[in-house]
C-alpha cells in the first residue's frame, strides 16, 4: 500500500513539475510537408493592426529554431487584445534548399481576443501552405 501512495504521490509531483507553463501568448511552427521536416531558419514578423488609423506596426521578429517553432511572441504581462498579422518571410527558405516557389511570403492574420494561448502554425511546401489555430 505504502509503495502504491509513493508511486502516485510520485506521479502527480512529477507532472507539476514539468507542467508546460506558457510565459508567451503566441507561438507559430513551420512544418515544410514537401519533406516532413521543419522549417529551420525562416523569419517571421509580428505586427499590430491600429484599427482606427488602418496601419500596422510592428511588435516583434523572430527566426525558427531548429524544430521549426518560435515559442516567444507576445508575453503575457504585454499582450494586448486586437488584430495580429504573422508574416513568414519563406523565400530565402526556399533559395537554401535550392527549390522553386510561387510565395516569397505568406501572411495570416488573426484575432487575439482574450489572455488565452494562441498557436498559429502553417503547413508549407513551395506551391501551397495551410494555416489552423492550433493549441
Amino acid at each position: 500500500m505504502k509503495k502504491i501512495l509513493f508511486s502516485i504521490l510520485l506521479s502527480v509531483l512529477t507532472t507539476i513539475a514539468f507542467a508546460q507553463t506558457h510565459t508567451h501568448q503566441l507561438s507559430s511552427h513551420i512544418l515544410d510537408i514537401s519533406t516532413g521536416k521543419p522549417a529551420v531558419g525562416v523569419p517571421v514578423k509580428l505586427e499590430k493592426l491600429n484599427e482606427q488609423t488602418k496601419t500596422w506596426s510592428q511588435v516583434e521578429v523572430k527566426t525558427t529554431d531548429a524544430n521549426g517553432r518560435i515559442k516567444d511572441f507576445l508575453d503575457y504581462q504585454k499582450s494586448e487584445k486586437g488584430i495580429y498579422r504573422l508574416t513568414f518571410l519563406v523565400a530565402d527558405y526556399f533559395k537554401v534548399q535550392k527549390v522553386d516557389s510561387f510565395y516569397p511570403f505568406i501572411e495570416v492574420v488573426f484575432q487575439n481576443k482574450d489572455k488565452d494561448h494562441y498557436h498559429v502554425p502553417i503547413t508549407l511546401s513551395p506551391y501551397g501552405y495551410s494555416t489552423y489555430r492550433g493549441n
